[in-house]
């Protein structure tokens, strides 16, 4: 891939964008986004009692002339909460890609790269996490906009190969990350094991997940018809299978239901899902589907 992850163009587009979560993380301060905790910050929460101990600068003074009562004004805080990205770097990312779309790996690269550019702009610090059958080398991405080329680079120099194993990856993540934030996971969530259970942890360890599921053309809609033989991509283990019509649609269905299962487990666990076809454009996609950005004013 030598042309750049994301082009200028859209680069300007995603300055108007920012990451955002639906939890908030108590103690966590900084950044550019809101949470709904109280404690110092510029924009007016509510009103509180006076406590002994309490900071005598945050009394509403024209409030006690006029109630002879000390209240305390409460400010939202701008929380800088921890932001990690899993990205998939499996081989199971390179497969299931028609002929006119990227793979799946060239797609969630291009997305990571955006998402990191949208943090980077809001003074966000987001750790690029690759994982197959366990946890790679990271980067943190932090320092502004323009730090976002080293985090390209970086990007661009990942390679897609070994097999899936969400246990491993997840056993060493809440290892590696055990303070609680925002995870976004970038997959195809193909593991000839179990996705479900991994990602269930991590919603109980406190972690919000963002689950963003890519996949190829093939991976939903086989195009093929007849007798084929089906190589899996991660193990090279062989499948003969009859493709017609019938077998087609019930295929689709195994996948949408694979969809469905994932989006109801973010969504229980107070988390969000988004799937995005290999086909769609990054720019559609981010300004589209995907839940885990909002305008900003």
């Amino acid at each position: 891939m030598s042309e750049p992850l994301v082009d200028r163009h859209l680069l300007e587009k995603l300055e108007r964008l920012t990451l955002h979560w639906q939890k908030s993380f108590a103690g966590l301060v900084g950044g550019h986004n809101m949470s709904r905790f109280a404690g110092p910050g510029q924009e007016f929460l509510d009103h509180r009692s006076f406590h002994q101990g309490d900071d005598l600068r945050a009394v509403n003074w024209r409030a006690y002339m006029r109630f002879e009562k000390l209240f305390l004004k409460m400010f939202q805080i701008e929380p800088r909460v921890p932001v990690r990205m899993l990205l998939d770097v499996s081989a199971s990312m390179t497969a299931g890609a028609a002929k006119d779309e990227p793979t799946k790996f060239d797609y969630a690269r291009r997305l990571a790269a955006a998402l990191v550019y949208i943090g980077l702009v809001r003074l966000d610090s987001i750790v690029i996490q690759p994982f197959s059958a366990k946890l790679l080398d990271p980067l943190l991405a932090s320092g502004g906009r323009h730090r976002f080329q080293p985090a390209e680079n970086y990007l661009r120099t990942l390679k897609a190969g070994g097999r899936t194993d969400y246990f491993e990856a997840a056993r060493m993540y809440l290892t590696s990350y055990p303070q609680r934030g925002l995870t976004v996971i970038i997959s195809d969530f193909l593991d000839d094991a179990d996705c479900f259970h991994p990602l269930q942890y991590m919603a109980d360890f406190g972690h919000e997940l963002l689950l963003i599921h890519v996949w190829g053309s093939e991976d939903r809609i086989p195009s093929e018809d007849g007798e084929l033989m089906l190589v899996d991509a991660e193990s090279g283990a062989e499948v003969r299978m009859a493709v017609d019509e019938a077998a087609r649609e019930a295929y689709t269905a195994a996948f949408d239901n694979h969809a469905a299962e994932l989006r109801k487990l973010a969504l229980r666990n107070g988390g969000r899902y988004a799937g995005l076809p290999a086909s769609m454009s990054i720019e559609e996609a981010l300004f589209g589907p995907l839940a885990i950005i909002e305008k900003t004013a």
